[in-house]
């Protein structure tokens, strides 16, 4: 059952599907990646926006919805990543396949389109990488030239890396780890540094110091952000 709600930045309305099976349930290091049977809401979606989940049963669920970035949306379905932090996101992870939630999206804004067969780096700090191997595919199939840098504290904590591998090719993935557990000892702005130059568009997705970091260093290499 779904019905469409207010609408969003795309100027495409978002829907409410009441009963969304889930469909799979997979463990991805430190997080848990849910894909849920949602046709109408997929169809909408665009990578960079999130959907919104009720979490809990009635008659004792939680007043708030939890927001969780898409990692994909393709063949009617919408994959979002989980870390399990509080009560609701934990309720998340701990569905199972042939459950249903109750989901709201495609919300937010999405990446905007970069050039066609522009140069292009994106950037991901831990789960915050879950958009970019899907943003990066249709990148490519416009001719962009795209590279991805995805860091995280430790290599368990590193998400995407594997999609992005297979959508950009092995030598365009650059990796960092906090504690050198995977990839390159050091952030993500270390990697970025060597990628930069005049005329890259540069996206990113992560958390605020990091997003403030990347922009800072694109901002020096006269780079756009």
């Amino acid at each position: 059952m779904s019905a469409a709600v207010a609408g969003d930045s795309t100027g495409n309305a978002p829907v409410q599907v009441r009963a969304a099976k889930v469909v799979r349930v997979e463990p991805v290091g430190a997080y848990t990646r849910l894909v849920v049977d949602a046709p109408q809401l997929a169809g909408r979606a665009r990578p960079g926006q999130f959907v919104a989940l009720a979490v809990g049963e009635e008659p004792t669920s939680t007043l708030l919805r939890r927001a969780f970035s898409l990692h994909w949306a393709r063949d009617g379905e919408v994959e979002i990543v989980v870390a399990a932090h509080g009560v609701g996101s934990t309720w998340v992870t701990r569905r199972r396949p042939g459950d249903v939630v109750d989901v709201v999206g495609p919300l937010g804004r999405p990446f905007p389109a970069a050039g066609a067969t522009g140069r292009v780096v994106l950037v991901g700090g831990g789960y915050g990488s879950a958009p970019l191997p899907w943003f990066a595919e249709g990148l490519v199939a416009r001719g962009g030239d795209v590279e991805v840098v995805a860091g995280a504290a430790s290599a368990d904590r590193l998400f995407g890396v594997e999609e992005a591998t297979k959508v950009v090719g092995p030598d365009r993935v650059h990796v960092t780890t906090d504690d050198g557990s995977g990839g390159l000892r050091g952030r993500v702005t270390d990697a970025l540094a060597l990628l930069l130059g005049p005329g890259t568009e540069v996206y990113a997705c992560g958390p605020m110091a990091m997003l403030q970091t990347v922009a800072g260093l694109a901002a020096e290499h006269r780079t756009t952000s």
